[in-house]
């Protein structure tokens, strides 16, 4: 449920409703049964393709992403299920990679589109993104120290991009120093999903007057929320000083118009490149700061980028709606923190994987298996609304809003354990040693 501090009790007493009403779960059956409905596995193909989906396949694909997305790791799953390691580590090697979990991802997201409830949550046009750190074990190439999360230790970042109804659409692993925004637009260009972002939002992490520039050459919204607005520099043309009388005294810095015009055409190249995939944004964002001074293509972007930037400032300071929308959209990217850290629950969270291709693919089984969640809560909520609904219950569409499917207390996410007395009172002697 959104938490907000405004939230009528109408929406605390119909939750609860829908609360009672949801069946406990584990998360092997969860699983299972969205994989019914959306039919992901089928997406995690073999590299080599052509083989047979028997039910064998089945079930050691979805041991191998819970072990992979749980970071319980492959040897403990084996364990737990009672599964060969060997066929578990050969479906884990050439099924879960990077294109086949973000291919599995995007069937768990599509269907979330289309999902009645979900449009009461948004219309898959506004998104958010945000990292979520965690610490590593032994020597990690591209772990950081970060002692405000790390402590002593080092860490790396999964950053992930969330939509206004839930689902995540893209994650990446990268390094916990980097600033957020050099990675900002990276899935968003790269989005396969039905999801249309128009707008997006971070906190201030993920803003620069660069990122300004280049959402709104591409025809999108960027729509952070700045730490400190008051003590940002806004900027107008250099034209008559009386056009703005009552903003003169904060609009302080002045942008160059004739620059901007004569510059164009660069401006226009740059969006064309990363429309097309020529250039991932975040290369493109990494290159143009790594020589602020000398690069004349970086000055132009940051004095568009001040332009745009002043604009939605002026925006969001008039517009409460804005300022309501943004808000909430960052809420549910940090309420979707909490349920990846509950799925993410193994080995205390600390990451064990050394090699950033088997990290990317811990963090892509990771957003599998939140988008899975996300998908079985929303169906189930919807089945417990139409149950209230049918039993009398005042369901006011209005609240609905408000009732988000990130919930986990009636997912079980430990497994079942045996606990076999005759077997234990019948041995005699110690268990055999291995040979």
């Amino acid at each position: 449920m959104d938490e907000a501090e405004d939230i009528p009790e109408s929406v605390k007493a119909l939750d609860e409703e829908i609360r009672r009403r949801i069946p406990d779960i584990d998360l092997t059956d969860l699983l299972l049964e969205v994989d019914q409905w959306t039919d992901f596995s089928q997406y995690l193909t073999h590299t080599g393709g052509g083989q047979p989906r028997t039910d064998d396949l089945v079930l050691h694909l979805h041991a191998a992403a819970l072990a992979q997305g749980s970071n319980m790791g492959l040897v403990e799953m084996a364990h737990s299920a009672g599964l060969p390691y060997r066929r578990l580590a050969w479906t884990s090697k050439w099924y879960l990679r990077e294109e086949t979990l973000k291919a599995a991802v995007a069937a768990l997201v599509n269907f979330q589109y289309r999902q009645p409830l979900a449009r009461h949550w948004g219309d898959g046009t506004l998104s958010s993104s945000d990292g979520q750190r965690f610490p590593v074990r032994g020597k990690v190439r591209n772990a950081s120290a970060l002692p405000r999360y790390f402590g002593y230790g080092e860490g790396i970042t999964f950053y992930s991009w969330s939509s206004d109804q839930l689902s995540q659409y893209g994650t990446k692993v990268i390094s916990a120093t980097i600033r957020d925004a050099t990675y900002v637009l990276d899935e968003i260009l790269n989005n396969e999903t039905d999801l249309t972002i128009l707008e997006h939002t971070t906190d201030t992490a993920g803003y620069t007057d660069l990122v300004f520039a280049l959402f709104d050459l591409l025809g999108m919204q960027f729509s952070p929320r700045l730490r400190d607005l008051g003590d940002r520099q806004l900027y107008k043309l250099k034209t008559d000083p009386t056009i703005y009388p009552l903003l003169d005294v904060r609009l302080t810095g002045r942008i160059d118009l004739t620059r901007l015009l004569e510059g164009w055409d660069d401006l226009a190249r740059v969006a064309g490149s990363l429309k097309r995939g020529y250039v991932t944004a975040s290369l493109l964002i990494s290159r143009l700061q790594a020589y602020p001074r000398q690069g004349q293509l970086t000055k132009l972007l940051q004095e568009y980028g001040r332009l745009i930037k002043t604009i939605f400032v002026l925006r969001y300071l008039e517009d409460e709606a804005l300022r309501r929308r943004v808000h909430t959209q960052l809420n549910k990217g940090e309420k979707l923190h909490d349920l990846r850290k509950f799925l993410f629950f193994a080995r205390e969270g600390v990451v064990s994987q050394k090699y950033e291709e088997g990290q990317a693919n811990q963090a892509g089984c990771l957003n599998l298996l939140t988008n899975a969640v996300i998908v079985w809560n929303t169906v189930y909520m919807q089945a417990a609304l139409e149950a209230i609904r049918q039993e009398g219950y005042p369901v006011q569409e209005e609240d609905l809003a408000h009732l988000w499917p990130i919930r986990f207390a009636h997912i079980h996410r430990y497994g079942k354990y045996e606990f076999n007395v005759e077997a234990a009172r019948a041995r005699v002697g110690l268990r055999p040693l291995k040979p």
